[in-house]
């Protein structure tokens, strides 16, 4: 059974850091790309950043670019995203996801075939 669960979210004021974690287990694949997507109310899920297989690829939404940090430690199985510098619309809930046997990471939903159910973040002004 796969799992991808989250943790770290909650409420910060603006300027403020969160560190997300994504715990993954049961993936069918030993290879497998990981990213963080999130969704703010009245809005479709957006790309937040992403990771290679190996850890040595990332990819970042333009918006989070020069604050957010992704990584990941494979020999744990655990992807996490350090948010430096946030802002009142990164307030969303934000989802780990996995693409298996996916070496690069992709800005699109469906290069990921699991996902987490979500940590809140808010970000206060």
């Amino acid at each position: 059974q796969v799992q991808l669960v989250e943790s770290g979210g909650g409420l910060v004021q603006a300027g403020g850091s969160l560190r997300l974690t994504c715990a993954a287990s049961g993936l069918p694949s030993n290879v497998y790309s990981m990213g963080w997507f999130r969704q703010a109310p009245g809005k479709e899920r957006e790309f937040v950043a992403g990771v290679s297989h190996s850890g040595s690829s990332t990819l970042y939404a333009e918006s989070v670019k020069g604050r957010f940090t992704i990584s990941r430690a494979y020999a744990e199985n655990t992807m996490y995203l350090q948010m430096n510098t946030l802002k009142p619309e990164d307030t969303a809930v934000y989802y780990c996801a996995a693409g298996s046997w996916r070496r690069v990471p992709t800005k699109t939903a469906d290069g990921y075939n699991y996902w987490g159910q979500g940590t809140q973040v808010t970000v206060s002004s």
